[in-house]
Protein backbone atom coordinates (compact mmCIF):
# COMPACT_ATOMS: atom_id res chain seq x y z
CA UNK A 1 0.00 0.00 0.00
CA UNK A 2 1.42 3.40 -1.08
CA UNK A 3 1.89 6.21 1.81
CA UNK A 4 -0.63 8.33 -0.62
CA UNK A 5 -3.15 5.89 -0.08
CA UNK A 6 -3.08 5.82 3.68
CA UNK A 7 -6.48 8.09 4.06
CA UNK A 8 -8.24 5.89 1.54
CA UNK A 9 -7.83 2.90 4.22
CA UNK A 10 -11.47 2.79 5.73
CA UNK A 11 -10.15 1.13 9.09
CA UNK A 12 -7.27 3.74 9.98
CA UNK A 13 -9.86 6.91 9.57
CA UNK A 14 -11.97 4.63 11.67
CA UNK A 15 -8.65 3.92 14.02
CA UNK A 16 -7.43 7.82 13.66
CA UNK A 17 -11.50 9.52 14.54
CA UNK A 18 -11.70 7.16 17.46
CA UNK A 19 -8.24 7.81 18.69
CA UNK A 20 -9.34 11.73 18.32
CA UNK A 21 -12.04 11.01 20.47
CA UNK A 22 -10.23 9.40 23.10
CA UNK A 23 -7.53 12.19 23.46
CA UNK A 24 -10.60 14.45 23.93
CA UNK A 25 -11.60 12.45 26.55
CA UNK A 26 -8.31 12.45 28.20
CA UNK A 27 -7.47 16.05 27.58
CA UNK A 28 -10.80 17.05 28.91
CA UNK A 29 -10.84 14.91 32.11
CA UNK A 30 -7.10 15.99 32.88
CA UNK A 31 -8.12 19.28 33.71
CA UNK A 32 -11.63 18.75 34.81
CA UNK A 33 -10.47 16.63 37.75
CA UNK A 34 -8.02 18.56 39.16
CA UNK A 35 -10.05 22.68 38.29
CA UNK A 36 -13.05 20.06 40.29
CA UNK A 37 -11.13 19.29 43.08
CA UNK A 38 -9.13 22.78 43.15
CA UNK A 39 -12.17 25.19 42.65
CA UNK A 40 -15.03 22.76 44.30
CA UNK A 41 -13.49 20.69 46.88
CA UNK A 42 -10.76 23.21 47.81
CA UNK A 43 -7.98 20.61 47.54
CA UNK A 44 -4.27 21.77 48.51
CA UNK A 45 -1.20 21.32 47.02
CA UNK A 46 -0.20 18.30 48.78
CA UNK A 47 -4.20 16.74 48.11
CA UNK A 48 -4.03 17.94 44.71
CA UNK A 49 -0.49 16.16 44.05
CA UNK A 50 -2.11 13.01 45.68
CA UNK A 51 -5.13 13.09 42.88
CA UNK A 52 -2.25 13.90 39.83
CA UNK A 53 -0.29 10.80 41.64
CA UNK A 54 -3.12 8.43 42.17
CA UNK A 55 -4.39 8.85 38.51
CA UNK A 56 -0.57 8.46 37.29
CA UNK A 57 -0.11 5.45 39.63
CA UNK A 58 -1.41 2.99 37.12
CA UNK A 59 1.09 3.43 34.70
CA UNK A 60 4.21 2.17 37.34
CA UNK A 61 1.58 -0.79 38.18
CA UNK A 62 0.08 -1.69 34.81
CA UNK A 63 2.16 -0.68 31.36
CA UNK A 64 4.23 -3.88 31.71
CA UNK A 65 0.99 -6.41 32.22
CA UNK A 66 -0.54 -4.20 29.27
CA UNK A 67 2.38 -4.35 27.00
CA UNK A 68 1.95 -8.59 27.36
CA UNK A 69 -2.20 -8.35 26.82
CA UNK A 70 -1.62 -5.70 23.71
CA UNK A 71 0.73 -8.72 22.08
CA UNK A 72 -1.48 -11.82 22.81
CA UNK A 73 -5.04 -10.19 21.95
CA UNK A 74 -6.42 -8.26 19.38
CA UNK A 75 -6.03 -4.21 19.35
CA UNK A 76 -9.36 -3.18 18.85
CA UNK A 77 -10.80 -5.76 21.50
CA UNK A 78 -8.91 -3.81 24.08
CA UNK A 79 -9.40 -0.25 23.13
CA UNK A 80 -13.30 -0.98 23.12
CA UNK A 81 -13.21 -2.30 26.52
CA UNK A 82 -11.21 0.75 27.96
CA UNK A 83 -13.47 3.31 26.25
CA UNK A 84 -16.32 1.95 27.57
CA UNK A 85 -15.05 1.15 31.13
CA UNK A 86 -13.62 4.77 30.62
CA UNK A 87 -16.93 6.37 29.42
CA UNK A 88 -18.73 4.65 32.33
CA UNK A 89 -15.97 5.40 35.41
CA UNK A 90 -16.20 8.95 34.31
CA UNK A 91 -20.05 8.98 33.62
CA UNK A 92 -20.55 7.61 37.35
CA UNK A 93 -18.47 10.67 38.90
CA UNK A 94 -20.71 13.38 37.21
CA UNK A 95 -23.72 11.81 38.04
CA UNK A 96 -22.12 11.81 41.87
CA UNK A 97 -21.01 15.61 41.70
CA UNK A 98 -24.50 16.85 40.14
CA UNK A 99 -25.96 15.00 43.12
CA UNK A 100 -23.36 16.69 45.30
CA UNK A 101 -22.17 13.46 46.88
CA UNK A 102 -19.02 13.27 44.85
CA UNK A 103 -15.98 13.83 47.57
CA UNK A 104 -12.39 13.97 47.23
CA UNK A 105 -12.14 9.89 47.95
CA UNK A 106 -14.36 9.09 45.48
CA UNK A 107 -12.43 11.00 43.13
CA UNK A 108 -9.27 9.44 43.54
CA UNK A 109 -11.04 6.44 42.72
CA UNK A 110 -12.36 7.99 39.45
CA UNK A 111 -8.66 9.01 38.82
CA UNK A 112 -7.18 5.71 39.55
CA UNK A 113 -9.52 4.03 37.42
CA UNK A 114 -9.38 6.67 34.37
CA UNK A 115 -5.65 5.89 34.64
CA UNK A 116 -5.51 2.28 34.62
CA UNK A 117 -7.91 1.98 31.49
CA UNK A 118 -5.66 4.88 29.95
CA UNK A 119 -2.77 2.56 30.04
CA UNK A 120 -4.13 -0.50 28.01
CA UNK A 121 -5.60 2.19 25.45
CA UNK A 122 -2.46 4.17 24.79
CA UNK A 123 -0.22 0.47 24.42
CA UNK A 124 -3.11 -0.81 21.97
CA UNK A 125 -3.41 1.98 20.17
CA UNK A 126 0.23 2.15 19.12
CA UNK A 127 0.38 -1.49 18.42
CA UNK A 128 -2.77 -0.98 16.09
CA UNK A 129 -1.18 1.01 13.56
CA UNK A 130 1.67 -1.29 13.45
CA UNK A 131 -1.09 -4.06 12.56
CA UNK A 132 -2.73 -1.59 10.19
CA UNK A 133 -0.45 -0.24 7.59
CA UNK A 134 3.17 -1.07 6.26
CA UNK A 135 6.42 -0.20 7.62
CA UNK A 136 6.96 2.73 5.51
CA UNK A 137 3.59 4.54 6.60
CA UNK A 138 4.39 4.39 9.98
CA UNK A 139 5.72 7.92 10.33
CA UNK A 140 3.27 9.26 7.81
CA UNK A 141 0.62 7.34 10.27
CA UNK A 142 2.45 8.57 13.53
CA UNK A 143 2.25 12.17 12.20
CA UNK A 144 -1.93 11.85 12.08
CA UNK A 145 -2.45 9.92 15.04
CA UNK A 146 -0.37 12.18 17.29
CA UNK A 147 -1.91 15.58 14.75
CA UNK A 148 -4.91 14.31 16.04
CA UNK A 149 -3.58 14.19 19.56
CA UNK A 150 -2.68 17.95 19.63
CA UNK A 151 -6.11 18.65 18.23
CA UNK A 152 -7.37 16.88 21.24
CA UNK A 153 -4.86 19.05 23.33
CA UNK A 154 -6.43 22.35 21.83
CA UNK A 155 -9.88 21.66 22.17
CA UNK A 156 -9.55 19.67 25.56
CA UNK A 157 -7.90 21.66 27.72
CA UNK A 158 -9.90 24.56 26.79
CA UNK A 159 -13.57 22.89 27.04
CA UNK A 160 -12.24 21.40 30.01
CA UNK A 161 -11.84 24.76 31.77
CA UNK A 162 -14.22 26.93 29.51
CA UNK A 163 -17.27 24.32 30.97
CA UNK A 164 -16.00 23.89 34.83
CA UNK A 165 -15.85 27.91 34.96
CA UNK A 166 -19.07 28.64 32.76
CA UNK A 167 -20.93 24.79 33.90
CA UNK A 168 -20.09 23.11 36.48
CA UNK A 169 -16.93 20.27 37.66
CA UNK A 170 -19.47 17.36 36.80
CA UNK A 171 -20.67 18.75 33.35
CA UNK A 172 -16.88 18.81 32.34
CA UNK A 173 -16.30 15.46 33.64
CA UNK A 174 -19.60 14.18 31.66
CA UNK A 175 -18.24 16.09 28.21
CA UNK A 176 -14.91 13.14 29.00
CA UNK A 177 -17.62 10.60 28.84
CA UNK A 178 -19.08 11.26 25.34
CA UNK A 179 -15.61 11.71 23.60
CA UNK A 180 -14.92 8.00 25.27
CA UNK A 181 -18.42 6.57 24.17
CA UNK A 182 -17.32 7.89 20.62
CA UNK A 183 -14.23 6.43 20.21
CA UNK A 184 -15.76 2.93 21.65
CA UNK A 185 -17.99 3.34 18.36
CA UNK A 186 -15.65 3.90 15.78
CA UNK A 187 -13.07 1.62 16.73
CA UNK A 188 -15.41 -1.28 17.27
CA UNK A 189 -16.22 -0.97 12.95
CA UNK A 190 -12.77 -1.60 12.47
CA UNK A 191 -12.68 -5.10 9.85
CA UNK A 192 -9.40 -5.60 9.39
CA UNK A 193 -8.34 -8.97 11.27
CA UNK A 194 -5.34 -8.91 13.30
CA UNK A 195 -2.43 -11.19 13.32
CA UNK A 196 -1.97 -12.69 16.83
CA UNK A 197 -0.74 -15.68 18.88
CA UNK A 198 -3.03 -18.53 18.78
CA UNK A 199 -5.06 -18.76 21.42
CA UNK A 200 -2.83 -21.78 22.97
CA UNK A 201 0.20 -19.53 23.83
CA UNK A 202 -1.87 -16.96 25.91
CA UNK A 203 -2.06 -18.62 29.02
CA UNK A 204 -1.30 -17.54 32.42
CA UNK A 205 1.65 -19.14 33.29
CA UNK A 206 3.99 -17.32 30.69
CA UNK A 207 3.46 -13.94 31.64
CA UNK A 208 6.21 -13.28 33.48
CA UNK A 209 8.62 -14.68 30.86
CA UNK A 210 6.97 -12.66 28.16
CA UNK A 211 7.38 -9.33 30.42
CA UNK A 212 10.91 -10.51 30.88
CA UNK A 213 11.39 -10.14 27.34
CA UNK A 214 9.73 -7.27 26.54
CA UNK A 215 12.33 -6.05 29.38
CA UNK A 216 15.31 -7.50 27.97
CA UNK A 217 14.84 -6.46 24.72
CA UNK A 218 14.43 -2.71 25.28
CA UNK A 219 17.55 -3.32 27.69
CA UNK A 220 19.63 -4.80 25.13
CA UNK A 221 19.42 -1.93 22.77
CA UNK A 222 21.64 1.26 23.56
CA UNK A 223 19.53 3.67 22.14
CA UNK A 224 15.97 2.22 23.17
CA UNK A 225 17.91 2.51 26.84
CA UNK A 226 18.55 6.25 26.23
CA UNK A 227 14.86 6.76 25.16
CA UNK A 228 13.81 4.85 28.66
CA UNK A 229 16.46 6.83 30.46
CA UNK A 230 15.51 10.79 28.68
CA UNK A 231 11.55 9.47 29.22
CA UNK A 232 12.04 9.36 32.85
CA UNK A 233 13.83 11.99 33.38
CA UNK A 234 11.76 14.35 31.48
CA UNK A 235 8.43 12.69 32.87
CA UNK A 236 9.56 12.75 36.78
CA UNK A 237 10.26 16.88 36.42
CA UNK A 238 7.48 17.35 33.71
CA UNK A 239 4.80 15.84 36.42
CA UNK A 240 6.31 18.15 38.75
CA UNK A 241 6.33 21.07 36.82
CA UNK A 242 2.38 20.42 35.95
CA UNK A 243 1.55 19.90 39.60
CA UNK A 244 2.77 23.21 40.75
CA UNK A 245 1.50 24.85 37.86
CA UNK A 246 -1.99 24.04 38.15
CA UNK A 247 -1.84 25.73 41.54
CA UNK A 248 0.43 28.32 39.92
CA UNK A 249 -1.95 29.44 37.23
CA UNK A 250 -5.81 29.98 39.23
CA UNK A 251 -3.71 30.91 42.85
CA UNK A 252 -0.86 33.03 41.91
CA UNK A 253 -1.52 34.74 39.28
CA UNK A 254 -5.10 34.52 39.21
CA UNK A 255 -6.46 32.90 36.42
CA UNK A 256 -10.02 32.01 35.60
CA UNK A 257 -10.79 28.17 34.98
CA UNK A 258 -11.42 29.54 31.56
CA UNK A 259 -7.93 31.47 31.03
CA UNK A 260 -6.22 28.35 33.02
CA UNK A 261 -7.62 25.61 30.05
CA UNK A 262 -6.66 28.23 27.63
CA UNK A 263 -3.51 28.56 28.48
CA UNK A 264 -2.98 25.05 28.68
CA UNK A 265 -4.79 24.31 25.04
CA UNK A 266 -2.12 26.34 23.26
CA UNK A 267 -0.01 23.74 23.50
CA UNK A 268 -2.40 21.82 20.68
CA UNK A 269 -1.88 24.21 18.00
CA UNK A 270 2.19 23.82 18.84
CA UNK A 271 1.84 20.23 18.79
CA UNK A 272 -0.39 20.04 15.69
CA UNK A 273 2.54 22.03 14.43
CA UNK A 274 5.14 19.72 15.58
CA UNK A 275 3.57 16.20 14.17
CA UNK A 276 3.34 18.41 10.69
CA UNK A 277 7.32 19.06 10.99
CA UNK A 278 7.95 14.97 12.35
CA UNK A 279 6.98 14.17 8.46
CA UNK A 280 9.49 16.63 7.26
CA UNK A 281 12.35 17.40 9.67
CA UNK A 282 14.18 13.98 10.37
CA UNK A 283 14.54 12.91 6.78
CA UNK A 284 15.86 16.18 6.05
CA UNK A 285 18.03 17.27 9.04
CA UNK A 286 18.50 13.44 10.41
CA UNK A 287 16.61 11.43 13.51
CA UNK A 288 19.46 12.79 15.90
CA UNK A 289 19.65 16.50 15.36
CA UNK A 290 16.03 16.52 15.02
CA UNK A 291 15.74 14.62 18.66
CA UNK A 292 18.78 16.41 20.54
CA UNK A 293 17.19 19.67 19.33
CA UNK A 294 13.59 19.99 19.59
CA UNK A 295 14.39 18.29 23.34
CA UNK A 296 16.16 21.51 24.42
CA UNK A 297 14.21 23.66 22.73
CA UNK A 298 10.92 22.34 24.03
CA UNK A 299 11.97 21.57 28.06
CA UNK A 300 13.97 24.49 27.99
CA UNK A 301 11.09 27.06 27.71
CA UNK A 302 9.21 26.33 30.89
CA UNK A 303 12.41 28.01 32.85
CA UNK A 304 10.37 31.64 31.85
CA UNK A 305 7.24 30.49 33.58
CA UNK A 306 8.50 31.43 37.01
CA UNK A 307 9.12 35.04 35.94
CA UNK A 308 5.24 36.04 35.05
CA UNK A 309 3.13 37.69 37.44
CA UNK A 310 -0.34 38.93 37.53
CA UNK A 311 -3.31 38.02 35.16
CA UNK A 312 -2.43 40.22 32.80
CA UNK A 313 -3.33 40.03 29.06
CA UNK A 314 0.92 39.88 28.21
CA UNK A 315 0.97 37.44 31.24
CA UNK A 316 -1.52 34.86 29.21
CA UNK A 317 0.01 36.12 25.85
CA UNK A 318 3.29 35.03 27.29
CA UNK A 319 1.85 31.53 28.68
CA UNK A 320 0.09 30.83 25.44
CA UNK A 321 3.43 31.12 23.70
CA UNK A 322 5.86 29.03 26.13
CA UNK A 323 3.08 26.39 26.05
CA UNK A 324 2.70 26.61 21.97
CA UNK A 325 6.97 26.06 22.16
CA UNK A 326 6.63 23.11 24.52
CA UNK A 327 3.96 21.72 22.32
CA UNK A 328 5.51 21.89 19.14
CA UNK A 329 9.17 20.76 20.02
CA UNK A 330 7.48 18.19 22.30
CA UNK A 331 5.17 16.72 20.10
CA UNK A 332 8.53 16.50 17.54
CA UNK A 333 10.58 14.78 19.54
CA UNK A 334 7.37 11.89 20.45
CA UNK A 335 6.66 11.52 16.75
CA UNK A 336 10.33 11.03 15.99
CA UNK A 337 11.07 8.75 18.86
CA UNK A 338 8.12 6.41 18.19
CA UNK A 339 8.53 5.92 15.02
CA UNK A 340 12.08 5.00 15.22
CA UNK A 341 11.19 2.80 17.87
CA UNK A 342 8.17 1.01 16.13
CA UNK A 343 11.21 0.52 13.15
CA UNK A 344 13.76 -1.48 14.90
CA UNK A 345 10.76 -3.86 17.03
CA UNK A 346 9.14 -6.21 15.09
CA UNK A 347 5.94 -6.97 14.83
CA UNK A 348 5.43 -9.51 17.91
CA UNK A 349 7.22 -7.23 20.44
CA UNK A 350 4.91 -4.10 19.58
CA UNK A 351 3.07 -4.05 22.34
CA UNK A 352 5.67 -4.97 25.57
CA UNK A 353 8.11 -2.78 23.87
CA UNK A 354 5.83 0.46 24.16
CA UNK A 355 4.96 -0.81 27.62
CA UNK A 356 8.25 -1.26 29.03
CA UNK A 357 9.47 2.39 27.45
CA UNK A 358 6.14 3.79 29.10
CA UNK A 359 6.89 1.87 32.44
CA UNK A 360 10.04 3.33 32.77
CA UNK A 361 9.53 6.57 31.84
CA UNK A 362 5.58 7.25 32.30
CA UNK A 363 6.28 5.02 35.92
CA UNK A 364 7.91 8.23 37.12
CA UNK A 365 4.70 10.40 36.74
CA UNK A 366 3.40 9.37 40.15
CA UNK A 367 6.60 10.22 42.15
CA UNK A 368 7.28 13.04 40.51
CA UNK A 369 3.58 14.99 41.16
CA UNK A 370 4.25 14.25 44.99
CA UNK A 371 7.30 15.49 44.45
CA UNK A 372 5.64 19.15 42.98
CA UNK A 373 2.81 18.93 45.68
CA UNK A 374 5.76 18.68 48.61
CA UNK A 375 7.90 21.36 46.87
CA UNK A 376 5.21 23.80 46.26
CA UNK A 377 3.98 23.79 50.26
CA UNK A 378 7.32 23.71 51.47
CA UNK A 379 8.79 26.15 49.12
CA UNK A 380 6.49 27.99 47.41
CA UNK A 381 5.36 27.82 44.27
CA UNK A 382 7.73 29.97 42.35
CA UNK A 383 10.94 28.38 43.18
CA UNK A 384 9.51 24.73 42.82
CA UNK A 385 8.57 25.94 38.98
CA UNK A 386 12.15 26.98 38.53
CA UNK A 387 13.72 23.77 39.83
CA UNK A 388 11.31 21.50 38.50
CA UNK A 389 12.04 22.95 35.15
CA UNK A 390 15.65 22.59 35.25
CA UNK A 391 15.20 19.11 35.76
CA UNK A 392 13.50 18.91 32.25
CA UNK A 393 16.34 19.48 30.85
CA UNK A 394 18.18 16.66 31.85
CA UNK A 395 16.22 14.63 28.76
CA UNK A 396 17.77 16.47 25.98
CA UNK A 397 21.28 16.05 28.12
CA UNK A 398 20.94 11.84 28.29
CA UNK A 399 20.07 11.72 24.28
CA UNK A 400 22.86 14.23 23.26
CA UNK A 401 25.37 12.04 25.09
CA UNK A 402 23.82 8.26 23.87
CA UNK A 403 23.65 7.01 20.38
CA UNK A 404 20.17 8.85 19.47
CA UNK A 405 22.38 12.04 18.69
CA UNK A 406 24.21 10.56 15.78
CA UNK A 407 20.94 8.65 13.98
CA UNK A 408 20.89 9.81 10.17
CA UNK A 409 18.38 10.58 7.96
CA UNK A 410 16.43 7.02 6.92
CA UNK A 411 14.47 5.56 8.94
CA UNK A 412 15.36 2.32 7.08
CA UNK A 413 18.75 2.61 7.56
CA UNK A 414 17.90 3.40 11.42
CA UNK A 415 15.88 -0.26 11.34
CA UNK A 416 19.65 -1.80 10.14
CA UNK A 417 21.52 -0.24 12.64
CA UNK A 418 19.67 -0.45 15.95
CA UNK A 419 18.43 -3.70 15.14
CA UNK A 420 20.74 -5.50 17.60
CA UNK A 421 18.49 -7.61 19.45
CA UNK A 422 15.33 -8.78 18.27
CA UNK A 423 13.45 -11.50 20.78
CA UNK A 424 12.34 -14.57 20.08
CA UNK A 425 8.51 -13.12 19.14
Amino acid sequence: MPPSSLWRDRDFRRLWFGQTASQLGEQTSLVALPLFAVLTLHAGAGQLGALRAVGQAPILLLSLLAGVWVDRWRTRTLMTATDAGRALALGAAAVAGLLGVLGLPALLAIAFAVGALSVFFDVAYQASLVRLVERDQLVRGNSALEGSRSAAQIAGPALGGALVSTFSGPIAVASGAVFFALSFLSIRRIGRRESIRQRSERRPPRLWPQIHEGLRFVAADTSLRTVCLASAAFQFSFSAVMTVYLLFLPRDLHLSGTAVGLALAATGPGALLGALLAARLPGRFGYGAVLVSAAALGDGVFLFVPALHGPSTATLAALLAINFVFGTFGQLVNVTVMAVRQTVTPDGMQGRAAATINFVGMGMTPLGSLLGGFLAEAWGTRASLLVAAVGMLLSPALMALSPLARLGRSIVAIGGSLSGYRGSA
